[in-house]
């Protein structure tokens, strides 16, 4: 009777616990799947910003072998944007291992990444341990996030990346190159070229006093629009008799003369002056 009495109570306890666990469970489940989901949106955004046209940081996630190490060395050191940049791309992949570390199953999508920052490519690993974390070759935490640590342990030892940043500072610091004079353009159009002065004409020659030449009024007009002037008196006297004589003779006749137009008086010729 007491044990009906309690039962009742007690199982309604119970599965309250067991609803409040499950709920708790749940929740943990929920926040360790967004937890995860955030992890792989920050790895695929790093992914992305490393496979962009022009980056640099490809480099620090594969091992392109001996063929491009130049390239990819001349590439991350080229300018001090472009290694603060690698520095702080390689800061965050390893914040993502960090992240992950409790979380087996991204293991796989996560290993390219854990085998970049263990090759410790230029010593940019092992720089950010020594500035983030304070660590040495002797001891560091940061040695956990990855399988092997010995390629770490030897750039925290021989401070690799201030070698690589030794040997590009000369050219960092070097003076700027000058740019190339560039033509401008003239809004005006160019001038046109300066007419040339006319030559002056040549004075002319004087004649000698000792030649009279006839004025302009003394000279007669001649046209052509002008009617033909009267023949002179011999002219018409002889002109008459022959016809009178050829009337007198008849057919026997000889033709009179064909008739000559007079011709104007001609200007004097002028004598060439002696040399």
């Amino acid at each position: 009777m007491l044990f009906s009495r309690y039962a009742t109570p007690l199982a309604l306890l119970l599965g309250l616990g067991l609803a409040a666990f499950a709920i708790a469970d749940q929740m943990t489940a929920d926040r360790r799947s967004a937890h995860e989901r955030a992890v792989i949106a920050r790895s695929d955004e790093l992914t992305a910003r490393a496979m962009a046209p022009g980056s640099a940081l490809a480099c620090l996630d594969a091992a392109p072998g001996d063929a491009t190490e130049t390239a990819c060395e001349a590439a991350v050191f080229g300018s001090p944007q472009a290694t603060a940049a690698a520095v702080a791309y390689i800061g965050a992949r390893m914040a993502l291992l960090a992240d992950a570390k409790d979380m087996p199953a991204l293991a796989p999508r996560l290993a390219t990444t854990r085998r970049a920052i263990e090759l410790d490519r230029f010593g940019i690993a092992a720089q950010v341990l020594s500035q983030r974390d304070g660590c040495s070759a002797a001891q560091c935490t940061g040695f956990a996030l990855v399988t092997d640590s010995s390629m770490l342990r030897s750039n925290l030892k021989a401070r690799t990346f201030d070698q690589y940043v030794s040997r590009h500072a000369v050219a960092w610091n070097g003076p700027a190159q000058p740019a190339p004079d560039k033509p401008v353009a003239s809004a005006q159009p160019p001038a046109a070229p300066a007419p040339q002065a006319a030559a002056p004409a040549a004075e002319p020659r004087q004649v000698s006093s000792k030649y009279d030449f006839p004025s302009a009024a003394s000279i007669p007009a001649v046209s052509i629009m002008n009617s033909e002037p009267p023949l002179a008196k011999e002219a018409a006297d002889a002109r008459q008799a022959a016809a009178a004589q050829g009337a007198a003779l008849g057919d026997r006749a000889p033709p009179a003369p064909p008739e000559r137009t007079p011709v104007p008086p001609r200007r004097p010729q002028v004598p060439n002056e002696p040399q």
